[in-house]
């Protein structure tokens, strides 16, 4: 099963706005590679914010598209420059080495996102994991091999939560099924710490916590941990991750979003409600301590 890299923000909505203007100017995308020289599967790639736009081709398929307009074409000028800016900057990039494309490009997602939904089925979403109990998960994995390399990726972790606070931070909805709170991931001491952070982070008014319990019996979302991730413009289409062992999978199609909204509502209306969750989160830390 390949890795599928995400399209960002910005780069769609530059497509969005070369493909109207492609389809206005009554072209294909064929018409649209000879002028600049490239297959048609670029163009569509490139439509579908998957490649960059070099400048220079920009330029050609403005000029074939006849946009002719100045403000037209600083914008989509200024479009492009951001979109191309936004991929080769940020603070994740320092960690290169120990970081795999597929979780460079989640990180991305999330550095620009609004908002993020997600059903978790075996562990505690790394927003909001402790420093302790993101190690015993990173040395579980045997990705990494040393010391240096845990401790890096766990600072990452650790520095990708800086999102959920400032002046606009991120709104995070995560259902977790009550598995998750009792695996003991690092032993009782770091699952009880990681439960009273989750307690703690649940009750800020950016955050949701929901406990899908045993009791509910089977549900839509034993078949796999997923991610909604939604953003600040409507013509920003939002983006489902979805993870497996062998990868990481991006969705970007309106139907399989939708229907990945409907399973989240699904999981969202058969958990606890979020005072209930809270108190079954202390009930079961304390449980760690006895």
């Amino acid at each position: 099963m390949p890795n599928v890299k995400p399209s960002t923000v910005l780069g769609r909505q530059l497509g969005d706005e070369l493909r109207r203007l492609r389809e206005t100017a009554s072209l294909t995308t064929t018409q649209a590679a000879e002028a600049i020289d490239c297959t048609k599967g670029k163009i569509s790639r490139i439509e579908n914010g998957h490649v960059p736009v070099r400048t220079p081709d920009l330029i050609a398929l403005m000029q074939t598209y006849g946009v002719e307009d100045a403000e037209t074409r600083e914008r989509l000028g200024s479009l492009a420059r951001r979109a191309n800016r936004r991929r080769r900057e940020g603070w994740w990039h320092q960690y290169g080495d120990v970081l795999a494309d597929t979780y460079r490009d989640y990180i991305e997602m999330e550095n620009i996102c609004d908002g993020i939904k997600t059903f978790q089925a075996q562990l505690i979403p790394g927003l909001l994991q402790t420093p302790a109990y993101g190690r015993a998960i990173t040395v579980a994995s045997r990705a990494w091999k040393t010391a240096e390399e845990i401790d890096q990726f766990v600072q990452v972790r650790i520095a990708r939560q800086e999102r959920l606070a400032g002046e606009a931070p991120l709104e995070l909805w995560a259902v977790l099924a009550e598995g998750v709170l009792r695996q003991q991931v690092g032993g009782p001491t770091v699952m009880c710490d990681q439960l009273e952070h989750l307690a703690t982070m649940a009750e800020r008014p950016n955050i949701t916590v929901q406990v899908l319990p045993f009791s509910r019996g089977a549900h839509s979302g034993m078949f796999g941990p997923y991610l909604l991730l939604s953003f600040p413009r409507v013509s920003a289409l939002d983006l489902v991750l979805t993870e497996t062992p062998i990868g990481n999978i991006w969705m970007e199609q309106e139907s399989e979003v939708a229907h990945y909204r409907d399973l989240f509502d699904d999981a969202r209306t058969s958990a606890l409600p979020p005072t209930e969750s809270l108190r079954l989160i202390r009930r079961i830390a304390k449980e760690y301590t006895q």
